[in-house]
Parts: structure tokens; sequence; C-alpha cells
């Protein structure tokens, strides 16, 4: 039989004699009971997880400390699946491995499991999946990177299921999403390399028409504007988001005239791609082009030279999705549209612009 651990229980309700009571939390049990918090969440739910000497003393715990589960949790409680469902566009992309990963430990925290889907970047698949999902009843439905979006609106009534997506990709309004400041990130770029001198920068962004593209591309131009440079069309070409294609974009760019001195691409995995065409031609980053990226994925610092990039915080990006997820759930308010801010992280791919020379790529070779 358990036994209570002298002076720890009651330090949670009293301090210094004369504080006021605290409310106990998940955190402070598990600490007490020397297990992990998951564990005392499905204990409190009755899981079928735990042995039931653990979750014997998990109650106990929790019945001599006071604790009182939050509004949270009561409404969850009457949810018969314990599930939630999610999307991401494909399970190799590393931003959505990322935000999975907040996803799932917030889940997990809560005693629910998640049902992963892959949409392949097809909105058509997006919204079958979604509505697969909805009909195995789960609790309630994230998205990554949707291609639907705003299709979703007259959709909600008919799934009865809440939906939150992140990095909502489809331009246009949807009740409740959680998006990174592209405007602002895309901003700290130009910023940076409009400092180091640069008056030739290109931007290689993405053809498909992507909500963070247009808001990338359009704070691109207005920090060109304010710093008195004329944009030039020709600098600003399309690729996919993939390397194959920004490799071809960067080989475009660098097939002008007047190259560029230096590029913002699109995410970091165009950044990726223009770094390889680059190097094929033999020119150096950052002393002949300075490149910059967006997301700041794992592999971005380990680049030759490391890759100068906005850092999106993918897993607390996650992790806020499902805590507004739970909201909904539960009957709770919401934040209808979380903004996460962006960070510049500047590593060894962006220096100070050389002065345009106007030679070919041939004539620039080593």
């Amino acid at each position: 039989m358990f036994e209570k651990e002298p002076g720890r229980t009651a330090g949670l309700m009293h301090s210094a004699g004369q504080r006021a009571p605290r409310q106990p939390s998940i955190k402070d049990i598990a600490r007490l009971a020397h297990v992990s918090h998951p564990t005392v969440s499905r204990a409190l739910h009755n899981s079928p997880l735990v042995r039931p000497e653990t979750a014997e003393k998990i109650r106990r715990i929790a019945a001599e400390t006071g604790y009182r589960a939050s509004a949270v949790a009561r409404g969850l409680v009457t949810r018969q699946t314990r599930t939630v469902g999610l999307v991401v566009t494909t399970v190799s992309d590393p931003f959505a491995a990322e935000v999975a990963c907040g996803v799932e430990q917030t889940a997990n925290d809560y005693g629910y499991a998640v049902f992963l889907a892959d949409s392949n970047a097809d909105p058509k698949r997006e919204r079958s999946v979604v509505q697969e999902l909805a009909e195995r009843r789960v609790d309630g439905i994230i998205v990554t990177s949707s291609r639907v979006g705003a299709l979703y609106l007259p959709l909600l009534k008919q799934l009865n299921v809440p939906i939150v997506l992140v990095n909502d990709q489809f331009p246009g309004a949807f009740v409740h999403s959680v998006m990174i400041a592209n405007r602002a990130g895309s901003r700290a770029v130009m910023k940076h390399l409009i400092g180091l001198g640069h008056k030739r920068i290109a931007y290689i962004g993405d053809r498909n028409g992507y909500q963070s593209d247009v808001e990338r591309l359009a704070s691109y131009k207005q920090a060109l504007a304010e710093a008195g440079i004329e944009f030039d069309a020709k600098l600003a070409v399309k690729g996919n988001g993939g390397t194959a294609t920004a490799i071809k974009a960067m080989n475009g760019l660098l097939d002008l005239d007047r190259q560029p001195t230096a590029v913002c691409c699109y995410n970091d995995m165009t950044a990726l791609g223009a770094m390889r065409a680059i190097h094929a031609r033999g020119l150096r980053i950052p002393a002949d082009i300075s490149v910059t990226g967006f997301d700041d994925l794992f592999f971005s610092g380990y680049l030759d030279p490391p890759l100068t990039t906005v850092h999106q915080p993918m897993r607390r990006m996650g992790e806020i999705a499902m805590e507004n997820l739970f909201k909904l759930m539960s009957g709770e308010q919401s934040v209808a549209q979380a903004e996460v801010k962006a960070k510049l992280i500047v590593r060894g791919s962006t220096g100070k612009a050389k002065t345009a020379r106007g030679l070919t790529p041939k004539s620039r070779r080593r």
C-alpha cells in the first residue's frame, strides 16, 4: 500500500505557512508518484494502459493533494474515442515531422492517441482523408500545410468535428489556425541582406500560389521598395518548394547577364537546391552569392556553409494547435488566428555584397 511521503503532498497546498493554497497540477502528481505526465493523465481517465497498482497510487495522491481536473479535462470526459486525427502533406516532410511531435506529445499528456494520415499535398485527397477521419469518430482533426483551407468552412457543420490548421496554404481565412509570421520573417531576411549591401536580390518562390509564398513575396517586394531598390521581375522566379525545381530556377538566375548577389528562398528545401546549383557553377557562398532559407529545418546548420534562415518553432506550433483543439473539443473559446513569431537565424551563407560586375556565369567560373 502506498504511503504518503512526509511533508511533500502538504507542501502543495501551503507554502511558508502563510501563502494561499495552490491548486496541484498533473506535473505535481507525476513528481510525487514518480511517473510521467501521460501516465497520470491516463490513470485519472481510467485507461487500461496503466497498471492497476500504479493507477491506484496516482488516484490516491490526487485525492490527498486535492487535485481537481481542469475545465478542459472535464470537457473531454464525455468524449468516446479519445483520439485525434493529424493530416500531413507527406510523412517524409521535415516540417510536418516536427509539428507531429508537438501534436503527439500534447495529446499524450491528456491521454489521447493520434491517428496520422498523409494527403500527398493533394487537395482532393486531403479533403477525403479529413472526411474519413471524421467518419471514424475522432474527436478533433489537425491539418498541416492545408491545400483546402477555407473550403472546410461549409464542411464544419456536416463533419461535426473541430478542425485546426497549421500553416494553412490556402489563400483566405479559416476559423481556427496556427500560422508563422510570414511577412515579418521575410522582412527580417530582406533587411539583413540589404544591410549587407545587396541590391540585386533574387527570390525563388513556389509556383502553386500558396498563402505562405504570397505573403513572403509581398514582403520581399515591400522591402525592396522601402530601400529604394527597383523590383526586377527577372529576379523573381518560381519552384515548387523542392530541391529539383530550385536547381532549375537558380540556374536560370545564374544565366542572367547580371547575376544576383543574393537569393532569398521560399524555404530551406529550395535553398538546398539553390546552393547545389551555385556550387556546381564553381561559385562561392557567400563570397559570390548569399543564400537564405525559411523554416530552419534540422539540416540547415549542417550545410556548407551553414544556412541563414528563418526559424519556425515547428514543434511548438504543433503544441499550440493541439492545445487549441482541446479547447474546441471541450466547448471553450479558442484563439481563431494564432500567429507565431518568426526569428532570423544568421549563419555562414550570407555575407557582404560585392559590386555587381555584370559578368556571365562562364566568366565567373574558377
